[in-house]
Order: structure tokens, then sequence, then C-alpha cells
């Protein structure tokens, strides 16, 4: 699914809800589609959602969105992705605002994700804001509110172990557990596959009405949105499956034989998205490493399993 029609200009605040503005950052890529949405919430005393890059211009975007009478407050950070996070401490500096985040980067990695790190897998993807700390740890379901709003944190982890999704109303902030442009990354040691389907859900209970998402167009239909990032995720698992019938396999042929019409520029993310798969796989007993746990190694299907 491809947000085409979904161009808006750079660095323009444009009102996307009731006291609600989304300014989009001048950071486009192949992972970021046309760049991160930061947006605004309030009237007078603001709250912003994911400041975004490290960029002067996008700085000068937010300050210049500020009217006369309103303040920043609260910068909220749905995890710590260079394309995401970089721009909140000297927003909040500026502004002597706080942040709120579920934590650290490195938080909520889960424990066979430490394994992977642990054996020698690196960081990969997006790119991990390391220096990134809140002023303001929050745990799930935890609520900040002001006289103007009311925003409830949830810990989604999956695309990155200290990933949030913010509520307010029936509005969810999304980041990048859930986008209508393409389906989430997840690129192991910080993104699990395990935990991005329970995450899945968790965002599916919350009964949004609309979702606005790190990159891309608002998601009008949360409910179908997600039920095909599921539906999704299932037919990588099933064709992972497949090809483990055929004997014994590593990520890099997997990830070749799978995503035959993906770019060169690509196969990384695509691997990393086969090795999550594994993993997952793995911890539900379908799949079996050769040995000790690795992204370089061996993995067969489990006799039972096939």
């Amino acid at each position: 699914m491809v947000q085409e029609e979904f161009n808006p200009p750079q660095g323009v605040a444009q009102t996307v809800g009731h006291e609600l503005k989304r300014i989009l950052a001048p950071n486009p890529s192949p992972m970021t589609f046309k760049g991160t949405n930061t947006y605004i919430l309030g009237k007078s005393n603001l709250a912003i959602i994911d400041p975004g890059p490290d960029s002067d211009s996008h700085l000068a975007s937010i300050e210049a969105a500020l009217e006369r009478g309103q303040r920043l407050t609260h910068v909220f950070v749905t995890h710590s992705h260079v394309d995401h996070s970089p721009l909140a401490l000297r927003l909040a500096a500026r502004h002597n605002a706080s942040i709120y985040a579920y934590g650290p980067s490195g938080s909520g990695r889960s424990q066979v994700m430490k394994t992977l790190a642990e054996a020698g897998l690196k960081d990969s993807g997006e790119g991990i804001d390391h220096g990134f700390s809140p002023d303001m740890a929050l745990s799930d379901g935890q609520v900040v509110e002001t006289a103007e709003w009311k925003i409830a944190a949830y810990w989604t982890p999956g695309h990155l172990g200290n990933h949030m999704c913010f509520k307010a109303g029936e509005t969810v902030f999304s980041g990048d557990l859930a986008m209508g442009w393409a389906s989430s990354l997840i690129s192991p040691p910080d993104g699990d596959l395990t935990d991005f389907m329970a995450s899945c859900e968790k965002l599916r209970a919350l009964d949004a009405k609309t979702l606005h998402a790190g990159h891309g167009a608002p998601i009008m239909d949360p409910k179908a949105r997600l039920e095909w990032l599921l539906s999704h995720r299932k037919g990588r698992e099933a064709e992972v499956l497949s090809a483990l019938k055929k004997g014994a396999s590593t990520v890099g042929k997997l990830a070749a034989e799978i995503y035959v019409d993906t770019p060169p520029a690509l196969m990384g993310a695509a691997s990393r998205n086969v090795l999550a798969h594994l993993v997952d796989l793995t911890e539900r007993s379908i799949v079996s490493p050769v040995g000790a746990l690795h992204h370089d190694g061996l993995f067969s299907l489990n006799a039972k399993a096939g």
C-alpha cells in the first residue's frame, strides 16, 4: 500500500485535527517516505509529538508554527530512531520543556534480542539515537495531562524496544508501529517481531478512530490497517516456512529467495525482516537454530512443524 497522494510541503504547519497540526520534516528517504511527521497538539500550552531529526530548518519550522500566546511545554517521543528523537533535546532546552518517552535507547529490548546483540549483531536500519534519554520515563498506560489535553502512553515495542504510542481522545499517534505507506521495519537486535505482533493487537484494542503515524498520511480505518499488517507478517512467515521445508538455510539465502523483486539497496532491511521471523519462529518452537542462536547461522524447520 503506497500513499502516493500524500505530498505535503516540507516545513509548513498544516491543520490535521482539532487543535492539531502536522509539520513534515526535510528528511525524505526510502526508509522515511516523504519525511518524518512532527505533530503539535494544543491551544496555548503545546505538546510536540516526534520532534524529528536534528535539523536547523525543521527546528525553525516548528518554532515558526508557534503562535502568539502559545508555549511549548511537553515533548513526546514515540521512539529513539534518528529520524524521530534527536531534535528533542534542543527543542526542549530552548523552550524549557520536558521530554517524555518510554526510556533511553536500548530500554525495552527483549532478552532474545540482548542475546543476539551480545553475539555481535549490530544496529541496522534507520539508525539509533544512542544519546537519547527522556526527562520523564513513562510507564505503560501512564497519563500526562494539562488543562487543555490528555495523553495516555502505551508501550508498544516491536519496531524498537522503547517504542510508545500516544492516545489523545480518539486519536492515536502510532509512530512507526503502524503506518499507511508501508509495513514497519523489524530489524533485530532492536526490532522484535514477537513484540511487534503483540503491540499491533494492543493498538487495535485502543479502538482509535484515526492513527497519525510517524510517516505518511493519516490512517482513517485503523482496524483494517492493523489487520493488514498482521496478515502481511503471517504471509511472510508462511514464505519463510515454505523455504525451510527444502532444508536448513541462512538468513541471506532465505531473503534472496523470498524478496525476489526487492531493490539491492533494500536487501539489508529485507534480511533483517527474515531474521526477525526466524527468531520469532524459534521462540515459538517452530524453527530451531543449528547450534547457538546467531544471525549468521543456519536455521531448520522442527520436525513437528514440518
